[in-house]
């Protein structure tokens, strides 16, 4: 829901060791994280979730969803530490890689770093807890970790996303506002 892997971006860029960050698999990804967070607060916490360039309107979209009777729920790889956060603008359900408590003192446990298997996993494990069929779930993406469930669901939305996941999707959404990318879907239905 924000314009790129925000929270990622906005401490690696704190961080006097951004050149190490490199492209690797969530494991790898979650292990280096780890070590450039070391001297993460919750105060640094707040200040990404706040200044993140989230997209407009989440709020008013995600209460629409609710008055229709449906369901939100945001899986994502980035730390669940930021990503349960969404659970107070609205969000049924929020799921992200599971960290230790800011700031770390324990090792990461590699069973709770999400991979983009695991959001169809939970993704399915939404449907049986909402009662909602997967043939009417919509999925909303900007990254390759989204092409799995793209591929499980029959409606997808690229949000700012790269050409290859434009390619997977249903609809493709550039811009600033979920409203304007939901209405691709709620017009259409």
């Amino acid at each position: 829901m924000a314009k790129g892997h925000v929270f990622h971006v906005k401490q690696g860029a704190r961080s006097s060791h951004r050149r190490h960050l490199v492209f690797l698999d969530t494991w790898g990804y979650a292990q280096r994280v780890h070590g450039l967070w070391g001297e993460l607060t919750e105060a640094h916490v707040v200040a990404a979730f706040e200044g993140a360039p989230w997209l407009r309107r989440i709020r008013h979209t995600w209460a629409e969803i609710r008055e229709r009777g449906e369901y939100c729920a945001v899986v994502s790889l980035s730390p669940s530490f930021f990503v349960e956060r969404l659970l107070a603008w609205g969000a049924h359900a929020a799921y992200g890689s599971r960290f230790p408590a800011v700031p770390f003192t324990e090792p990461i446990d590699p069973a709770g770093i999400l991979t983009p298997a695991a959001k169809v996993e939970i993704a399915e494990r939404l449907c049986v807890e909402f009662g909602v069929a997967r043939a009417d779930c919509v999925a909303y993406g900007d990254s390759l970790s989204d092409a799995e469930l793209f591929a499980v669901v029959p409606v997808s939305v690229a949000i700012n996303a790269d050409r290859r996941l434009e390619g997977l999707a249903t609809h493709s959404y550039l811009g600033r506002d979920l409203w304007d990318a939901y209405e691709l879907v709620r017009r259409a239905r």
